[in-house]
């Protein structure tokens, strides 16, 4: 509530300022404290961190890669190897979908596979393709 400017005149006489109202800068000091208590009491922010890759996990404790046989430390980034856990590096790559594609179609050729109807090429040496076929 509000003072008369006789209230205000009695108070400055017997040595009270009145009350000021903080300014801008104080009045936002003042709500990010009220936030921190609600949120959690004005704690430091928690470290970043970086993502781990699909099928990685940080060790647990110090070990030895089975593929290369050198030492890890805790907390170093491995990997599930054939043979037990190892760095990520160590691990076999495996090939894309286009990548087995790819492979099957040349063991395909090589092994004389044709990919027309799977029938051998009636093509014959020296002749276009269009003087091989009998005519309909």
């Amino acid at each position: 509530m509000g003072q008369t400017p006789a209230q205000k005149a009695a108070k400055a006489a017997r040595g009270q300022q009145p009350k000021q109202r903080p300014g801008k800068a104080q009045r936002a000091a003042a709500k990010q404290a009220q936030a921190a208590k609600k949120t959690g009491g004005g704690k430091p922010a928690a470290k970043k961190t970086v993502p781990l890759p699909r099928g990685a996990v940080r060790a647990a404790r110090p070990g030895t890669c089975p593929a290369c046989f050198k030492d890890y430390d805790k907390g170093t980034v491995i990997t599930k190897l054939p043979d037990g856990w190892g760095h990520r590096a160590c691990a076999p790559r495996k090939p894309s979908a286009a990548e087995l594609a790819f492979a099957r179609n040349k063991a395909r050729i090589e092994s004389g596979e044709t990919f027309r109807s799977q029938k051998p090429s009636d093509w014959r040496l020296g002749s276009s393709p269009s003087s091989s076929r009998p005519a309909r």
